[in-house]
């Protein structure tokens, strides 16, 4: 189970990411003339996408609730947010691609087409909603009744099994 010394620390953690991801989201346009370390930045970014993905799924098997069997109640409370992180991760990808592939060799030129632009907007729009329930979802897997047996968690165990 997560003690709660272990659950400010994978916390800090989670928003740590948070934060690089953020960082990196909004000022990477001003590290356009230097590609090298766009590109750095863009992978280091992707890997903490998928790394703060993983720390969900281990705070979420490593519930009370995940280990009686009631995988379908954790997926339905938090449906929201790993959609989030996939849907977050792929158009991260998928930007940083477009953006590297059109301006690699021509980093003076101002290059913004019209679907760069629109996956950038999109992308950002889902960046907020992806740092909203990620967080809200990290501040409510510290709550307790998901690491002990309970009342509320009998009744659901029950409404699965009848």
């Amino acid at each position: 189970m997560l003690q709660p010394g272990n659950y400010s620390l994978v916390l800090s953690l989670q928003f740590l990411l948070l934060i690089f991801d953020l960082f990196v989201n909004s000022f990477s346009e001003l590290l356009r003339s230097a590609p090298v370390i766009q590109l750095v930045l863009f992978i280091l970014q992707d890997v903490g996408t998928l790394f703060a993905a993983i720390v969900l799924f281990l705070m979420l098997f490593n519930t009370f609730v995940f280990q009686a069997g009631l995988l379908g109640l954790l997926f339905h409370r938090f449906q929201v947010t790993v959609f989030l992180c996939a849907l977050h991760l792929a158009l991260s990808v998928s930007l940083h691609v477009w953006m590297m592939n059109l301006r690699w060799k021509s980093v003076n030129i101002f290059i913004w087409s019209d679907g760069l632009q629109a996956l950038f907007v999109l992308q950002r729009f889902v960046a907020v909603l992806y740092f909203y329930f990620y967080k809200r979802t990290a501040l409510n897997l510290g709550d307790s009744c998901y690491y002990r047996d309970s009342l509320w968690l009998r009744n659901e165990f029950a409404q699965v099994r009848g």
